[in-house]
């Protein structure tokens, strides 16, 4: 019964984005002096989260399931095209920004997951 919580693979699932996008976030600031080099960012967690279309999506595992027209949806690097002065695509207002949308991310992601866990504990008590 509370071996399979979808509340607790949500929250931590977008820890996990928060921590890509963080790491493609310092991946850019530290290229941001190299020339041609092409600002990387990671799509929104609402874009790629399970049943992001509305609504609870199906699980599908083969090709013959009944909602085998649905594309498998992970994070992405998506290269930016803005160009900068120096040759390439990093704009540090830009990625500070992104690195602080990240930390908020991950908090909310926590936040989820600490009141999950507080009613589990409270719906286990005995009272």
């Amino acid at each position: 019964m509370f071996q399979n919580l979808d509340t607790f693979k949500t929250a931590m699932s977008m820890a996990r984005h928060a921590g890509l996008k963080q790491a493609v976030t310092s991946q850019n600031v530290a290229n941001a002096d190299t020339p041609n080099y092409r600002a990387k960012t990671v799509a929104a967690f609402s874009d790629i989260a399970p049943g992001a279309q509305g609504g609870f999506a199906l699980k599908v595992t083969r090709h013959t399931h009944i909602d085998s027209t649905r594309a498998t949806q992970v994070a992405h690097n998506v290269i930016r095209t803005n160009q900068e002065p120096n040759g390439n695509g990093v704009d540090l207002e830009t990625e500070i920004l992104n690195s602080v949308a990240a930390k908020r991310q991950h908090d909310r992601a926590l936040a989820v997951y600490r009141a999950s866990l507080g009613m589990l504990r409270a719906a286990l008590s005995k009272q």
